[in-house]
């Protein structure tokens, strides 16, 4: 496959799933999120430590990834039958040395005084053995694997791409070509949410449409769900669906511009400017709330 495009660096704001996601949900927690550099009140260390932290079902997500990612580096130097005590060992290691070094929004909101690891190495685990049990990992260790110089295993960066014009961001988790077809797999370890993560699809096709220039018809992205159970949620994709993403990005992404005293340098408003949301639900789990009281 061609190489991924370069961009050069500029300050302005890319748009994302996750980025819009959080603007919606609360503007307050979007300004610390994303400008707490430019904020007068509060020192702008203290504002990344709480932005760093993590939590118990953010971090079960980011050790399952990291875990896989080894995985499908481990299969690109060696095809042989994975030793399933090793790797849950490999696993448990990884767990421990993750949790150890992390702060838990559960423990600094004194929600429970520790984490248990054993709990969350558990989830871990689980969605792991539902991975390596499934017709997919079989398929990509006896099909997938004979292309496997060209797999793609969460390349650098942050997904940069250009929509309509415009800096986004789609990071793939797994991306491969089989025959005439680009596949590309995203992990999910949480409950499935149809819209949210369909749309998320539609970035992924885009992102790889626009890198290596392969008709949206010929890619195929996949949701993989881990738990419970492991099941897959694929997405057909074609050139309108692409254009009314694109078209969706784009309002998106001026609805953010709004915000910004100086777009072109990505400078907000005042944050008086970013309001808090009323939904007590949202503020019961935001890493900021301790700077809403």
């Amino acid at each position: 496959m061609e190489k991924l495009k370069q961009f050069n660096y500029t300050p302005m704001l890319g748009w994302s799933v996750s980025r819009y996601d959080l603007f919606q949900k609360c503007k307050h927690q979007y300004y610390f999120n994303y400008y707490g550099k430019y904020d007068q009140e509060y020192d702008y260390s203290h504002i990344n430590r709480l932005k760093d932290m993590t939590s118990i079902p953010l971090e079960i997500g980011n050790i399952v990834h990291d875990v896989i990612k080894s995985l499908l580096e481990r299969l690109l130097k060696n095809e042989g039958k994975i030793d399933r005590g090793r790797f849950l060992d490999f696993t448990q290691r990884k767990t421990e040395s993750y949790c150890q070094a992390k702060t838990f929004s559960e423990v600094y909101y004194n929600e429970i005084k520790d984490i248990d690891i054993n709990s969350i190495f558990d989830s871990v685990s689980k969605c792991l053995v539902n991975f390596i049990d499934s017709d997919r990992f079989i398929w990509l260790t006896e099909k997938a694997v004979n292309n496997k110089k060209e797999w793609l295993i969460e390349p650098p960066g942050y997904g940069e791409t250009i929509i309509e014009g415009r800096k986004a961001y789609c990071k793939v988790d797994f991306l491969f070509p089989l025959d005439d077809k680009i596949f590309i797999i995203d992990w999910k370890t949480g409950k499935p949410q149809e819209e949210k993560h369909n749309f998320q699809l539609l970035g992924y096709s885009t992102w790889a449409s626009y890198h290596y220039g392969m008709d949206p018809t010929n890619i195929i992205p996949i949701i993989a769900y881990l738990k419970p159970e492991y099941y897959e949620k694929e997405c057909k994709i074609n050139e309108y669906d692409i254009q009314k993403f694109s078209s969706c990005v784009r309002a998106q992404t001026e609805e953010m511009y709004e915000y910004c005293l100086n777009i072109e340098e990505n400078i907000p408003k005042d944050r008086e400017s970013f309001y808090k949301t009323n939904n007590q639900a949202i503020c019961n789990y935001c890493n900021f709330r301790e700077l809403c009281k």
